[in-house]
């Protein structure tokens, strides 16, 4: 029998994009995918299970028999509401989802984080991403993989003004994004990010790693 994958936040950029690049991988049985509503592809390996977030709880089994879990879990702070909001999805949600998944005995546990993520920063964004760090890494997985992403580039299901505009200007300027100064915040296509998390977290690896915006850079275009 080959091994169970299991997505949360599957519906998100980067999510999606995960969920693709493990559907037809020929170690995988089977891909869980926990979502609110119904994913609009079908794959015989596609195991879509729906959720209510605020009662994760109820869900438990859904990590039974799960070799490695892809947390993609992210909002905004204009589209949660407030502060208080998006720290219940970037925080709670995935805290509790990590939770389940070490109960369970999962092997893997691969989240995408943040450039810059760090708890002692005066940015609530990104102190927030740093804490979220903190707690996973207090868990206790076999294997941690935490990715830390630039802008990403790709195709979003809800319209980010900003982002948009933000990504043609650093597309455009891509080459100027060079050396140890700028190679952090070089924009990232999240198809790379996808690639680079599917690939890592299909082995066993051991330990606490964190994947810089250079170093996915660098395991996306290997895996081309």
């Amino acid at each position: 029998m080959g091994m169970v994958a299991l997505v949360v936040g599957a519906t998100g950029l980067v999510g999606r994009m995960v969920t693709e690049e493990l559907l037809g991988r020929e170690e995988l049985e089977e891909v869980r995918v926990l979502v609110r509503s119904l994913p609009d592809i079908t794959h015989p390996q596609l195991k879509p299970i729906l959720v209510e977030w605020d009662q994760l709880d109820r869900y438990s089994d859904a990590f039974s028999g799960v070799h490695s879990v892809y947390c993609c879990l992210g909002t905004t702070i204009r589209k949660a509401g407030s502060q208080q909001q998006f720290r219940k999805v970037d925080m709670d949600y995935v805290i509790k989802t990590a939770e389940l998944a070490k109960r369970h005995g999962v092997r893997q546990f691969i989240a995408v984080s943040s450039a810059g993520a760090n708890p002692k920063v005066r940015n609530f964004y990104l102190r927030t991403k740093g804490e979220v760090e903190e707690q996973l890494a207090g868990i206790g997985f076999r294997g941690l993989h935490l990715f830390r992403p630039s802008l990403l580039l790709g195709d979003r299901s809800e319209r980010r003004f900003g982002e948009r505009v933000a990504s043609v200007l650093m597309t455009s300027l891509d080459f100027a994004f060079k050396g140890p100064k700028l190679a952090p915040y070089r924009a990232i296509p999240a198809r790379k990010v996808a690639k680079s998390m599917v690939n890592i977290g299909l082995t066993d690896m051991k330990g606490h790693h964190v994947y810089t915006n250079e170093v996915i850079h660098a395991l996306g275009e290997a895996a081309e």
